[in-house]
């Protein structure tokens, strides 16, 4: 991997645990998120319109997308309004590669190393001391189940959009289109939840969606684009970084508590992550 896209990448990092802390500061979670998606949608309309269309075989890979987004952000939304950003955001993130960890155990022929094995434990360790800090604070258990399954469709939509992208040949036109399969499905998901006031929001929580969503774009789009020059593995390991920003922004910004175990199990979630990648 060069500089460059390591740069990219770790920008890419702050950018992400950034637009969640937008959302998190928003009164209506699923009001932030499903402004947020409105906006990405828009800005993917705008580029696909200077971008060639998909070819055939890249349509069922922009659905796949589409939905696998719209569904980690339903359980981010629920996570978020049960539990703080230093505590949703590295379960969401840190469970996602070690679903997919596992899962290759069971499910791919790929053989795996024994520092893999050590990285999944790792992860797992990390991630029981975060969901432990649950119980002995006080905060709502509810948001666990939100959280993994937030991690869970992390976990499919990093390795379809990998691939789609790979197969689509241009990141930018993969981008633009997911995001506008995702505002279709999200928006419809949101208004079968909440009905349609769901959109109904101030002028300022348009403005915190609106910045969430221009961050989140960024992010995405440089994080896709990086697996187009680098290992998909290698850039979602470094991509985690975010979990890091995303604590000191929730303990800096937010004034969430912060206690020795939750630091060290962030450290040990992020820490797995990048054991299990090389």
């Amino acid at each position: 991997m060069s500089v460059t896209v390591l740069l990219a990448v770790l920008a890419a990092a702050f950018l992400h645990a950034g637009w969640n802390a937008l959302v998190k500061a928003g009164g209506n979670k699923l009001t932030n998120m499903a402004i947020l998606t409105l906006v990405q949608g828009a800005l993917g309309a705008v580029i696909v319109f200077t971008r060639p269309l998909p070819a055939n075989e890249v349509w069922v890979w922009l659905i796949a997308s589409g939905l696998t987004h719209s569904a980690y952000k339903l359980f981010l939304s629920y996570a978020y309004e049960q539990g703080d950003l230093s505590r949703v955001y590295p379960i969401a993130r840190g469970a996602a590669p070690m679903i997919v960890a596992v899962a290759g155990i069971f499910m791919l022929a790929d053989r795996i190393k024994p520092t893999e094995y050590l990285g999944i434990f790792v992860i797992g360790l990390g991630i029981l001391m975060m969901a432990r800090g649950v119980y002995q604070s006080g905060e709502s258990r509810r948001l666990l189940p939100f959280a993994l399954g937030s991690a869970i469709a992390t976990a499919s939509y990093s390795l379809i959009d990998g691939l789609g992208a790979r197969i689509a040949g241009d990141a930018a036109m993969f981008v633009a289109w997911m995001f506008l399969f995702d505002a279709g499905f999200f928006s419809l998901a949101a208004i079968g939840l909440r009905g349609r006031p769901v959109f109904s929001a101030s002028a300022r929580e348009w403005r915190i969606g609106a910045a969430a969503a221009f961050a989140s774009y960024a992010a995405y789009a440089i994080a896709v684009w990086a697996m187009t020059r680098a290992p998909i593995a290698l850039v979602t390991s470094i991509r985690e970084t975010s979990i890091l920003f995303a604590v000191l922004i929730g303990w800096l910004v937010f004034g969430e508590r912060m206690h020795k175990g939750k630091a060290i199990a962030a450290f040990l979630i992020v820490a797995g992550i990048v054991v299990t990648r090389f």
